[in-house]
């Protein structure tokens, strides 16, 4: 179930993230109330992961996975360009969520 809470967390802090750059500033009043609860949200179900997760391992998936999704969200919806070696870095990232995956301690 726990892992239900930190898809939950990743899923809203990406999204909120995403939305800041609509705040301008955080002069727009909606994409700003997105922000906002976005980011509770994800806090929020991030605490409730951390029943169960492990807390370095759960920040190091939440902080991951998301950060690589920023980073595809910033390449395909803002058509930021993505270099060679920011594709590995973002690679590296992911290998090292799923190192950390596969070596998590049971409870």
């Amino acid at each position: 179930m726990n892992g239900w809470f930190l898809a939950v967390a990743i899923a809203s802090e990406v999204f909120a993230t995403s939305m800041l750059k609509w705040t301008h500033g955080f002069s727009r009043l909606w994409p700003s109330l997105a922000v906002a609860l976005g980011y509770a949200l994800s806090f929020y179900a991030l605490s409730q992961a951390l029943r169960t997760v492990p807390i370095g391992v759960a920040y190091a998936i939440w902080s991951g996975v998301g950060t690589a999704a920023i980073a595809a969200i910033g390449a395909i919806a803002y058509r930021q360009p993505v270099t060679p070696l920011m594709a590995v870095g973002i690679g590296l990232i992911i290998a090292g969520v799923v190192i950390l995956n596969l070596h998590r301690p049971l409870h």
